[in-house]
């Protein structure tokens, strides 16, 4: 639980930073930046926890619930889908630009993140390893059921 904490707060505040900066770069203000940093960090954190509250719902009630390949590209896209049909208009609005810039704008977001999530989740992992359960080996498990 304390390692899903760190993960979810590193990874958060290090992609407001690298947003702002990338968006200050583009020609933005600081303000609008950080801005539009802050809101789409906590968009995408709602929208991480209702859209998986429903995707669970919809996968409980099919016959097979095991998760996939189909099923996973369809999570993600429907996750992508959704975060890009919320936040287009929220960038549009906080950085005065149309639609359409704000659609080419998510785009790039869109790119930055996907590299972003694996080479932080690998580092990550690097990092802060998982704590590891080991269990018995086979023969002592089947010398202690002897016993």
């Amino acid at each position: 639980m304390l390692r899903r904490v760190i993960y979810v707060l590193s990874y958060e505040l290090i992609a407001i930073l690298a947003t702002t900066f990338g968006l200050s770069l583009l020609g933005f203000s600081g303000a609008h930046s950080s801005t539009v940093a802050v809101v789409s960090s906590v968009v995408a954190l709602i929208w991480n926890y209702v859209f998986n509250m429903l995707f669970d719902a919809w996968e409980q009630r099919q016959k097979n619930t095991q998760r996939t390949l189909r099923r996973r590209i369809a999570h993600a896209l429907g996750f992508e889908g959704g975060l890009v049909v919320i936040l287009v208009p929220i960038l549009a609005f906080i950085l005065g630009v149309t639609i359409l810039e704000a659609l080419v704008l998510e785009a790039g977001l869109l790119l930055f993140f996907l590299i972003y999530t694996f080479v932080f989740a690998w580092v990550f992992d690097k990092l802060v390893p998982r704590a590891v359960v080991k269990l018995p080996a086979a023969e002592d498990q089947s010398q202690a059921a002897g016993s």
